[in-house]
């Protein structure tokens, strides 16, 4: 008796971080098919089912044009408190994200979300917290610098220099990256797809 064939895996991120995570586990997606959806908050929502609604609505976007296959995906927000910080695009969100970040505790949520070929949907948080040091203005400034703040959820990256201004995590070191991947290997399994 043959083995069922595994399906197509489709990633609906354009993060090279996402893809990268994905390698680190031997798992390279059939397609990468970003979802471009209007990823503006609701008025009063909250980090958590902002997260969660971003990452289900990556995956039924792209869910027709792929339908025999099982589709990933995912979104990261920092919270500072019910706050949802911004993917920085300019260096004043970026300056104004750290200085808010310096010196306290904030949330990590990343929501992973998996359609099997069946069209069974599961979306996951995973929240994490992260720990600042207090940056001084040459912290900040080198940090500006370096331009690894661009396009980065509260304008940072824990996988870059940032790493240095964090002393405390807890949590998933991966989710905070961008993907969860104890999750997402589970939620994988689920809908049908095996590594190699």
């Amino acid at each position: 008796m043959s083995a069922t064939p595994r399906p197509k895996l489709v990633l609906a991120s354009a993060s090279p971080r996402r893809l990268e995570l994905l390698r680190q586990m031997h798992i390279v997606p059939d397609d990468v098919l970003p979802a471009d959806i209007d990823e503006t908050p609701l008025k009063s929502e909250l980090p958590l089912a902002y997260a969660r609604r971003i990452a289900a609505g990556k995956a039924a976007k792209i869910r027709d044009s792929v339908p025999d296959a099982v589709i990933l995906s995912a979104d990261t927000v920092v919270a500072c408190g019910r706050r949802i910080l911004p993917k920085a695009e300019t260096e004043a969100e970026a300056r104004a994200c750290l200085a808010l970040l310096s010196g306290r505790r904030h949330r990590v949520i990343s929501a992973v979300s998996v359609i099997a070929p069946d069209g069974r949907a599961q979306t996951r948080p995973v929240t994490s917290i992260v720990k600042f040091k207090r940056l001084t203005a040459a912290d900040i400034d080198a940090y500006i610098r370096s331009g690894e703040w661009q396009g980065k959820a509260g304008g940072y990256a824990i996988q870059g220099l940032a790493a240095a201004f964090i002393p405390f995590i807890s949590g998933s070191y991966s989710a905070i990256v961008g993907l969860p991947l104890a999750e997402t290997m589970a939620m994988l399994r689920s809908a049908g797809y095996e590594r190699d």
